[in-house]
């Protein structure tokens, strides 16, 4: 007599059939939800401060005066290639990311990109990986992110967000500092990204 091995995974999914019976019909899925809402800047805000993010709220114009507070004189800054060249004060070292190795992101003081899109019930900025943003790598290495968000890319919730979006785009959400916590449930922030988020909030 020849027995089969069945393998747990086997039993366990034989078992759920069995305890499930005969599959039903699909059932329809509502799409109803809510797909447009009020901008709340001030929510954004809070939202965001919430998250332990520092958020600026100034004119364009004064963008390299704001990063020129936050960081060290001589500081280096990475930038994606199309960042606004008016952003940045004079008063830093640019290393514009022209295929710039890990080790040298990871080594600067601390990054500056735009944003494609922001969500004020959330405290959420997506970056898409435009050019004025940059490759993933790049938010996620350096100890400092610096991220301008115009109000004109601040939608109300989640929906509308990803109306905005490209799917197959490499989308990162951030909310707030890169931040978790062990089995006490003691914070820690840096782990998975940047210690630090200033979000410049334009009109």
């Amino acid at each position: 007599m020849v027995v089969e091995a069945v393998s747990g995974r086997e039993t366990v999914l034989g078992r759920l059939r069995a305890a499930l019976g005969e599959r039903g019909a699909d059932v329809e899925v509502p799409r109803d939800y809510r797909r447009a809402g009020t901008v709340d800047l001030d929510l954004l805000v809070e939202r965001l401060t919430d998250y332990r993010a520092r958020v600026h709220r100034v004119p364009e114009a004064q963008v390299a005066d704001v990063i020129a507070d936050i960081l060290p004189l001589s500081a280096t800054l990475v930038v994606p290639p199309g960042l606004p060249p008016a952003w940045l004060p004079a008063t830093v070292t640019v290393l514009p990311d022209d295929g710039l190795d890990n080790d040298r992101i990871a080594a600067a003081d601390g990054v500056v990109t735009a944003a494609a899109v922001a969500v004020a019930e959330t405290g959420t900025v997506v970056l898409d990986g435009a050019p004025d943003q940059g490759r993933r790598v790049l938010s996620l290495l350096p100890d400092l992110h610096i991220c301008v968000v115009r109000a004109a890319q601040v939608v109300a919730g989640v929906p509308e967000a990803l109306a905005r979006l490209t799917p197959h785009r490499p989308l990162t959400w951030i909310s707030g500092p890169s931040a978790t916590s062990d089995i006490e449930l003691n914070r820690v922030e840096g782990v998975h990204g940047p210690r630090t988020l200033h979000v410049l909030l334009l009109p």
